[in-house]
């Protein structure tokens, strides 16, 4: 067991060590030109942080858009059994990177390309990690919204998406980043890609009749009005979270707490009321005539 640990800890130490030497990598001069910023080694308290917030596992698919030496994607697939792709501008370090996976043994699970990162096919990925300039990250946001599948968690290091507001932020000390930026400690910022369900609904709440329901978005907020046939309410208290979805809409004296989840155009859940009633509901998307 001690030995095992051993060798564990030697590997780490191994990724680490190769992102500190790519500060110095012969043929990349500091001031080559990216598309997202000059390239800064991510601190490994930093990398680590990201994937603890993003709550990575082997289930999951990390994509590192500017990946540099690619130490994101790597102990994602070393740590968590994670798969990966990483994709950079400069070709260097890609070599370097799909070179290190290669003799650790996870180029069966990871991969890197040098490609510009607006080209870069997201779809699978279920965890997106940044590292990237304001600038770039507000290029980067509507492509990320569009193209990202419902759930999909996006964590970012030191910068975000202004308008398109993150779940949560956390802040680390990290000495190591003086060095680099001048303030000894990093920002992470996690958002989860929310369903699109701005348009018209059918809603049906068991027992309760019908509704028209219009929903209103922006990014993960939103809200809505349900038209019955003699009542009509604003929801209230809105909430989504990738493809769950809870709002309280009203009934008269009774009011009604909607949990439920959302899968393409069909959504359905459970109502508790306050009077004490459960009911199912389901709503379908309207088509657009």
């Amino acid at each position: 067991m001690r030995g095992n640990l051993q060798r564990a800890a030697a590997v780490l130490v191994m990724v680490w060590a190769s992102a500190v030497a790519a500060q110095s990598l012969p043929d990349i001069l500091p001031e080559h030109e990216r598309t997202g910023g000059p390239y800064v080694p991510t601190p490994m308290l930093v990398v680590e942080q990201m994937l603890d917030l993003a709550k990575v596992t082997e289930q999951d698919h990390v994509i590192d858009l500017g990946s540099g030496d690619g130490v994101v994607v790597i102990t994602a697939a070393y740590q968590r059994k994670a798969s990966g792709y990483g994709v950079d501008i400069d070709p260097e370090l890609v070599r370097q990177s799909n070179q290190r996976a290669q003799h650790l043994g996870l180029d069966g699970r990871v991969r890197f390309e040098a490609k510009d990162v607006f080209k870069a096919d997201v779809s699978k990925a279920t965890v997106v990690t940044l590292y990237l300039l304001p600038e770039m990250m507000q290029r980067l946001r509507n492509k990320l919204y569009a193209e990202l599948r419902p759930g999909t968690r996006v964590v970012s290091h030191d910068y975000h998406f202004e308008e398109w507001q993150h779940d949560a932020e956390v802040a680390i000390d990290v000495p190591e980043k003086e060095f680099i930026s001048g303030v000894p400690s990093a920002t992470l910022y996690i958002w989860t890609v929310p369903a699109k369900i701005e348009g018209a609904w059918r809603l049906q709440v068991d027992e309760n009749g019908e509704y028209e329901l219009t929903l209103n978005q922006r990014y993960q907020n939103f809200e809505g009005l349900a038209k019955g046939k003699n009542h009509k309410a604003s929801l209230l208290e809105p909430q989504m979270n990738g493809t769950e979805i809870s709002f309280v809409m009203s009934q008269g004296s009774d009011h009604g707490r909607f949990f439920g989840r959302i899968e393409g155009d069909r959504m359905e859940g459970i109502a508790r009321f306050s009077s004490g009633k459960v009911a199912r509901w389901r709503a379908v998307r309207s088509k657009v005539s």
